[in-house]
């Protein structure tokens, strides 16, 4: 008896040891920040997409008070305002089929009436992120030294560099896939393939851009050579 009573104790603290070192240990934390949508956000089609990319780093929240609100102005008499609530509700639910990352719809409970103020207030609480458009939500979170996202800032920082009809002195590096065709490589690293230039190889030459193309591998572009 007194060994059954042994044996149970020490499958009880082998149990309670691992259920402490689960709670405790960073591998089984989550450490993730929280990224808190707002209406403006949700509205924008983009946010869909960027999310599938897997570049949001943290739990997406979405609060029912926003849910609600892009609810009102569905009911909207204004048709524009309705087809964009309409358009935002269903991100709501798009976001949730996305694997890259962890949407939850969160029932706020603040008792706050305006939707901004909630917002502020839980991410400061959970030291989270607003993920916004909203040019005025953006200031008073700086203020409230609170970290924002914006699809903006985002869309700005990785638009081409470079447009059709600039003109550029390459290196041609190699023979492009294609008959004629030699290549190079901008200032900022994106390959261009310039027509009639595959005996221009280790010459540096004066091209002007005629297109680009975005690809998941990167920017591509195309030019002509042209005298200097």
């Amino acid at each position: 008896m007194e060994i059954l009573i042994l044996i149970v104790s020490l499958l009880i603290l082998i149990e309670t040891s691992i259920l402490i070192f689960r709670r405790f240990h960073p591998k089984f934390t989550n450490n993730k920040r929280k990224i808190y949508i707002d209406t403006s956000a949700l509205i924008d089609g983009r946010i869909v997409a960027v999310a599938k990319t897997g570049f949001l780093e943290g739990d997406l929240i979405i609060l029912k008070s926003v849910l609600l609100e892009l609810q009102l102005i569905a009911d909207s008499k204004d048709s524009d305002k309705r087809a964009r609530a309409r358009i935002g509700l269903d991100n709501a639910s798009e976001l949730e089929r996305v694997i890259n990352v962890n949407t939850e719809i969160v029932d706020d409970t603040g008792g706050l009436k305006k939707v901004d103020e909630e917002l502020l207030k839980v991410a400061k609480e959970n030291k989270g992120a607003i993920l916004t458009l909203d040019f005025n939500l953006i200031k008073v979170a700086k203020a409230e030294k609170i970290p924002t996202l914006n699809i903006n800032d985002l869309a700005l920082s990785v638009r081409n560099e470079f447009m059709p009809g600039e003109r550029f002195t390459v290196r041609i590096k190699e023979k492009g896939s294609n008959a004629g065709q030699g290549v190079g490589h901008l200032p900022d690293g994106s390959m261009v393939i310039v027509e009639k230039a595959a005996n221009k190889i280790g010459k540096e030459i004066h091209i002007e851009l005629t297109k680009n193309l975005e690809t998941s591998a990167g920017r591509m572009f195309f030019a002509k050579i042209i005298k200097k």
